[in-house]
């Protein structure tokens, strides 16, 4: 109600300045129309040189006054108009508040209206001037760049301290310093007489905050003199707007969850646990596809199953036999081509996975046949032994406490995922000549990346990867062992909880040299 009571006022008021407009336009080309009789006496009789220089100097002093009279008003018109527009703007910028932009409707805002909201994000962002913030948390700080790297500071597991790949909005920054650098007009100019290119970019930082924008600040170096050239660009946020509303209807949507298994009978019977909990109580639509390698305590994980389908009064399991070395690409790959019924979505699992029936709703939410697939980012767990204690480690689900001491999100782990099969097949599944231990994970992910489907990557409340000891086979590949042993190492503590480990006889020593001064 407010944008459109502001755009009729507008509207209203700009038509009485245009008729007013086309009123003193009339008026002055009545009024420097010369008159009939004036016509007749000014050629009536023989007029010499200097009368007639004085009625043309007459005549041509009259219309500059009033060009300038009417010029004056044209400004002042123009003026009250730009006024409206800004009292438009405020109107607009304050109901997008309540009510944000729809799509259809941002064509329908005029250049110079977009143009006042950018500079009034640019004048929110801390630019000129700093911002009163409360406390040292609140400051958000840059990020430094060269053309060799990002320095970074969030890395998680999947980043380095320094990133060597600029990225895409780094890279245009730069390119359009470079244009205006270059600009042929400042060339006659003494001070910009040189041309630039990449290699005399210093460095730049930049930093985005989420409510305004993304500012980068770029520095050039001229090599022969010590002046160096800086530009600041700004890429705003626009207003939020609404791109699309829709229901989901999940009551229909199977999810087929394959897990491939090996030995691992005790993990099992805790997975099964879990299983039929979220099912039977959340009453999820739901099958369960079990690949088992080997004959090793085949029969203990088929009396395993039957025991829970019994329970649930459900026929929604899949027990898949196969006399071979165990390859989890393998697994899943069968699973997911031995379901012959109509598309399904799968969730590709590990024993040793905990979800939640949360989880679950998540992965109809981010996949969709044809459109999306789900890559969930699971938190995995430290050695709970290290964080309560070997004697005080609560249930499972106690220990389901997402925090800096507990796990951590696992950012470089692709092998949970929720893909519907119909895009699993289209993409060529699993590669079967990937031998080596995760790398089947991150062949199928870059197949997706490399496709026109969206990868919704994000981290997961309700999944996690529960410690288990990990142990690296010594016939693995040179490197497929190194990266089996970091993760072995990441996995075990946190840095803090690691360094008491190490440290543990300084620290029992300061406590006791303590303790004996207090007694």
């Amino acid at each position: 109600m407010l944008k459109r009571w502001s755009l009729a006022t507008v509207v209203r008021r700009g038509l009485m300045l245009m008729v007013t407009f086309c009123f003193v336009s009339l008026l002055y080309l009545l009024t420097c129309r010369p008159h009939a009789n004036q016509k007749h006496q000014m050629f009536k009789g023989p007029v010499d040189d200097t009368k007639y220089q004085t009625l043309l100097q007459e005549h041509e002093e009259r219309y500059h006054h009033y060009a300038t009279s009417l010029t004056k008003q044209i400004f002042q018109l123009k003026k009250a108009l730009q006024e409206r527009r800004r009292q438009l703007q405020k109107s607009l910028e304050q109901a997008a508040v309540m009510l944000p932009l729809k799509l259809e409707e941002l064509g329908q805002t005029s250049n110079s209206e977009l143009e006042v909201f950018f500079n009034r994000q640019l004048d929110c962002a801390e630019i000129n001037i700093g911002t009163n913030l409360p406390n040292e948390h609140a400051l958000v700080p840059y990020e430094t760049f060269t053309l060799h790297g990002v320095y970074q500071l969030e890395t998680g597991l999947a980043r380095h301290p320094v990133q060597r790949a600029l990225r895409k909005d780094l890279g245009g920054a730069l390119e359009a310093a470079l244009h205006i650098l270059n600009d042929p007009q400042k060339r006659d100019n003494s001070r910009y007489h040189r041309t630039y290119s990449p290699r005399d970019f210093f460095e730049g930082i930049f930093r985005t905050e989420q409510d305004k924008g993304t500012l980068y600040d770029l520095t050039f170096r001229d090599n022969t003199s010590l002046d160096f050239r800086r530009l600041l660009f700004f890429r705003p946020f626009a207003p939020l707007m609404k791109v699309t509303e829709e229901v989901i209807d999940t009551s229909n949507m199977l999810v087929n969850i394959i897990v491939p298994l090996a030995d691992k009978v005790d993990s099992f019977r805790q997975f099964m646990h879990n299983f039929r909990e979220v099912c039977i109580r959340q009453n999820e639509r739901v099958h369960l596809t079990v690949v088992f390698f080997g004959t090793h305590k085949m029969d203990e994980v088929r009396r395993i199953i039957d025991a829970t389908a019994r329970k649930m009064r459900s026929r929604n399991f899949t027990l898949i036999h196969l006399n071979e070395k165990f390859s989890r690409g393998r697994g899943l790959d069968m699973g997911a081509r031995a379901w012959k019924k109509s598309n399904v979505l799968l969730f590709f699992c590990d024993v040793d996975v905990h979800f939640t029936a949360e989880f679950l709703y998540s992965c109809r939410m981010n996949a969709q046949p044809g459109k999306r697939v789900f890559y969930p980012i699971l938190f995995h767990q430290y050695n709970p032994e290290v964080i309560y204690g070997e004697h005080n480690i609560p249930p499972v689900d106690k220990q389901l406490v997402i925090s800096k001491s507990t796990g951590f999100w696992h950012d470089f782990s692709f092998g949970m995922t929720c893909q519907y099969r119909s895009d699993f097949v289209n993409i060529g599944g699993f590669e079967s000549n990937v031998k080596s231990w995760g790398k089947e994970d991150l062949h199928l992910y870059r197949k997706y990346l490399h496709s026109n489907l969206m990868v919704v990557r994000a981290p997961s409340r309700g999944l996690f990867h529960m410690w288990h000891e990990k142990v690296c086979a010594e016939d693995l590949p040179t490197e497929s062992f190194k990266m089996c042993m970091q993760s072995k190492a990441m996995t075990e503590a946190s840095h803090s909880q690691i360094g008491e480990l190490l440290f543990h006889r300084e620290i029992d020593s300061h406590l006791h040299r303590h303790n004996l001064s207090d007694n």
